[in-house]
């Protein structure tokens, strides 16, 4: 009887998602052109996990299968995203200063020995087979640092780490990634040992951890880790660095020349004082963060097109890290106050307006930049466009209790990152794909040989689009986000016809076997 109800139910989908007639359907062709190698899609622990020890099993699982779980439910729907980076805050010690710390709570980190709740997250995204985890410092630990603080407090542009210290914090990182390995059975694949060390509010001295750092200070620090790690026998690969701004990358913007022309500071060998590209255990790989740049959203034949917003940037993204033959990886992202169409940060948005915004970005930095990874800022926030979970205290008997919810923001990531796995490759799309408030359209093939195209439909009109390029007989899946009560990552049909509905403000992956 469960076969017959079965077959019906995907008898019923399969009719639902033939698509309706139209004139002119919207071609799309994907070409066997290779471009990037996919390495995965990622989110962050910080600033919430480390309650993990107080919310208890149940809590704590559902937010592990929403963020990891590769598994579907009986009707075939995902019951979670597949993260398959999760980007770990290592802990630099402000949460132990207690109002000394001069940070606000809620931005605190503890030591990593401390660090309960974080390092069960770590085992649990481990356990759910996230592949790689990526270790970030955003300050070195406070006992290390010049003013005794994780934050910056003012005192300048230069690194907040003694210069007797910088073997240390070496020490430091390799002890931490040692003794998760042993005691948590997780092993660290990169560690990312400056965070926005470029960006301008790293030296006014905001209210959370960070500190500046100039370029000869980042490859010292590289140089250091890179002698500890070789020295110890560990595989962790360090990552030369996270910047803030893709025009402190490309250039110099809000800073001096100590900061700027990252791209040809770190990777040109010319930059005697700053090249990090021959030292063992540094990756060739670089990460930037998406802020800031998604605007203006211009179209092409625009003025500035070609070298600034949205597209510009990301093509000298592309051009500057191909000449130096490093991959680019896009490591973090939230909502600021820039993203004027969406309406800023707050308050928190659980539609498709910011989920639609986002994934148009990774659009971009995936189609121009060529970015090999994409991750998103925080796994879970509050009520700041910045989570793709949402934490909320909730009433009962005893007081309040910790409950989350999720977000379209949240499913429509996992239409990348479910479906998408680490070892796919981009494959170029011949197409529209330049109108940013239109359709937009990339395709990616898996290591298994499945076909994965993800079609972003930002316009208020249902669009049909024609999927060419993939043979006559392929068969496709579709699953789709969209502000339908109950479509998030939704298995919505299976077909093999070439021409598919896009409904308005939605988006919706195509899985072809």
């Amino acid at each position: 009887m469960k076969r017959i109800i079965t077959f019906a139910f995907f008898t019923l989908l399969t009719a639902l998602a033939q698509p309706l007639k139209a004139g002119n359907a919207e071609t799309f062709k994907i070409t066997g052109t290779e471009c990037q190698q996919i390495d995965g899609f990622g989110a962050s622990d910080a600033w919430s996990m480390w309650k993990a020890e107080w919310w208890g099993d149940s809590l704590c699982n559902r937010i592990a299968d929403w963020l990891f779980s590769q598994e579907v439910d009986e009707q075939g729907n995902p019951k979670g995203i597949g993260l398959s980076i999760w980007r770990y805050n290592a802990g630099a010690g402000s949460a132990s200063q207690g109002q000394d710390a001069k940070i606000n709570r809620d931005t605190r980190t503890e030591f990593y020995d401390k660090q309960k709740g974080q390092r069960q997250f770590l085992k649990m995204a481990k356990q759910r087979g996230v592949p790689t985890i990526l270790a970030f410092f955003n300050t070195p630990p406070v006992t290390m640092t010049i003013n005794g603080l994780g934050t910056n407090t003012g005192r300048g542009g230069s690194m907040n780490l003694r210069d007797d210290a910088y073997d240390d914090f070496a020490t430091y990182a390799a002890d931490m990634i040692e003794t998760i390995g042993r005691e948590d059975g997780v092993a660290i694949d990169y560690l990312c040992p400056v965070n926005e060390p470029d960006g301008s509010w790293n030296w006014q001295g905001p209210k959370q951890e960070g500190t500046p750092a100039t370029n000869r200070e980042v490859a010292r620090i590289a140089r250091e880790m890179s002698k500890e790690f070789s020295g110890r026998g560990l595989k962790t690969r360090i990552m030369v660095n996270e910047s803030s701004d893709y025009r402190c990358m490309l250039g110099i913007h809000d800073t001096d020349w100590q900061r700027g022309n990252e791209i040809e500071c770190f990777w040109n060998p010319d930059s005697a004082d700053t090249y990090v590209g021959d030292l063992p255990n540094v990756a060739r790989i670089m990460a930037g963060h998406s802020y800031w740049t998604n605007t203006p959203v211009l179209r092409p034949g625009d003025k500035g097109y070609k070298n600034k917003g949205l597209y510009g940037y990301r093509r000298r993204i592309r051009e500057a890290f191909e000449k130096k033959d490093v991959k680019f990886w896009m490591s973090e992202l939230c909502i600021m106050q820039n993203d004027t169409e969406i309406g800023g940060g707050t308050p928190y948005d659980f539609t498709m307006k910011t989920a639609l915004y986002v994934a148009r970005v990774m659009h971009y930095d995936l189609t121009v930049a060529w970015a090999s990874s994409w991750q998103w800022w925080r796994a879970l926030g509050g009520n700041y466009r910045d989570g793709l979970l949402k934490e909320e205290w909730m009433r009962h008997e005893g007081g309040r209790k910790t409950t989350v919810r999720d977000s379209k923001l949240l499913w429509a990531v996992g239409n990348y990152s479910r479906f998408v796995r680490p070892g796919a490759v981009r494959l170029e799309v011949e197409g529209g794909n330049r109108d940013p408030y239109g359709v937009m359209v990339s395709a990616y093939r898996n290591s298994n040989g499945s076909i994965v195209a993800v079609a972003i439909n930002y316009s208020e009109k249902e669009q049909i689009i024609s999927i060419q390029g993939v043979s006559d007989k392929s068969e496709y899946t579709l699953f789709r986000t969209s502000d339908i009560e109950g479509e998030n990552l939704k298995l919505i049909g299976r077909g093999n016809k070439k021409d598919i509905s896009l409904i308005p403000r939605s988006i919706t992956s195509i899985v072809f076997k």
